[in-house]
């Protein structure tokens, strides 16, 4: 079986999700919406989130994992059989291996040492090889993880780097798939998107199309975690996993539009981690960190918008990967977070 057969059962006819599926494949996509009460309590608004975690990876990353890896057969780029190695501490790596996993691919991922335990494992489970790396190592450097990846591509014969910083296949998946979901989900009422960005493919794409189907009107905006450039400001310390960059614009994703974003906005750790804790107490929302950096920038654009807007947020993934750094309270002082 090739990836392109793994076609998700909304595209090709088969019995719809609750029924039967072909395999894991084809619950990618289709994630639903809800919508927020507690936090943006008094607001003349309606913000919604749409749960990316109800993927079978647990994931948005899902979406550019099967779209990169189909792409890349059809092209003849990936062989049957071909190693996909790929440098990521995110859940790219989960969805490539999972997708990797239904279609005979062996995966190896180049990851940061400070990856959890939780993604560690599940990376396991589904088969991964795993190279650890430093994530500090600046663009130029032999010990960053891309360069890793790839002399570790280089010496794999058959091998394929889907390079999902520079991949269209990325961006494509969320124009092809998250937008016009969200799109139809909100009867075409959606005024403002919000997207956490990390190779910014899921706030270009999904932006990208809603702005087109809206003759412009659809606002999109950036959450960046502090210490991340995409705000035009210096690199820090980025406690937010799989968002941000700490590089200068010059090496910022290629996958990255700025064009397509109207707003970044930078929220502190203190703001992320709190949403956080909220979302879970007060709507019963399990959440990840990014997740929780949408919302909490989903919210500060509701403040300023006019009654009646529509803010949907992407919420990335759930919260079971990150019990024991995000929902630790021990790992949270460490990391010198407050969160009281």
């Amino acid at each position: 079986m090739t990836a392109l057969d793994l076609i998700p059962a909304s595209a090709h006819g088969n019995l719809p999700l609750g029924e039967v599926c072909d395999s894991a494949a084809a619950l990618i996509g289709n994630t639903p919406i809800v919508e927020l009460h507690a936090l943006p309590s008094g607001l003349d608004v309606r913000v919604l989130v749409k749960l990316e975690g109800r993927n079978p990876g647990g994931s948005s990353k899902d979406r550019i994992a099967l779209n990169m890896i189909r792409t890349a057969e059809a092209a003849g780029a990936l062989a049957p059989g071909g190693t996909i190695v790929e440098a990521t501490s995110g859940n790219t790596g989960i969805g490539l291996a999972l997708i990797g996993r239904l279609t005979g691919h062996p995966v190896v991922i180049v990851h940061a040492a400070d990856i959890s335990e939780e993604k560690r494992k599940v990376l396991a489970a589904y088969g991964a090889r795993l190279v650890e790396a430093d994530w500090e190592a600046g663009p130029d450097d032999p010990a960053n993880p891309r360069a890793i990846a790839d002399r570790i591509a280089a010496e794999t014969p058959g091998s394929w780097r889907p390079a999902q910083f520079a991949n269209t296949a990325n961006p494509e998946a969320h124009y092809r798939g998250t937008g016009p979901e969200i799109w139809r989900q909100t009867a075409g009422r959606v005024t403002h998107f919000v997207a956490a960005i990390g190779t910014g493919g899921t706030v270009s794409g999904t932006g990208r199309y809603l702005k087109e189907v809206s003759g412009g009107a659809v606002e999109v905006h950036g959450a960046n975690p502090a210490g991340s450039t995409y705000d035009g400001g210096a690199a820090g310390r980025i406690l937010v996993d799989g968002v941000g960059t700490a590089w200068p614009r010059e090496f910022w994703p290629q996958t990255f539009d700025p064009e397509v974003v109207d707003e970044v906005h930078t929220v502190e750790d203190g703001v992320v981690y709190r949403t956080l804790r909220r979302l879970a107490a007060e709507e019963a929302l399990l959440l990840g960190p990014s997740s929780a950096l949408a919302v909490a920038t989903a919210l500060r654009v509701a403040r300023e918008a006019r009654p009646g807007s529509v803010i949907v947020a992407i919420a990335p993934d759930g919260g079971t990967n990150y019990l024991t750094k995000a929902y630790d309270a021990d790992w949270l002082t460490a990391a010198g977070v407050g969160v009281d």
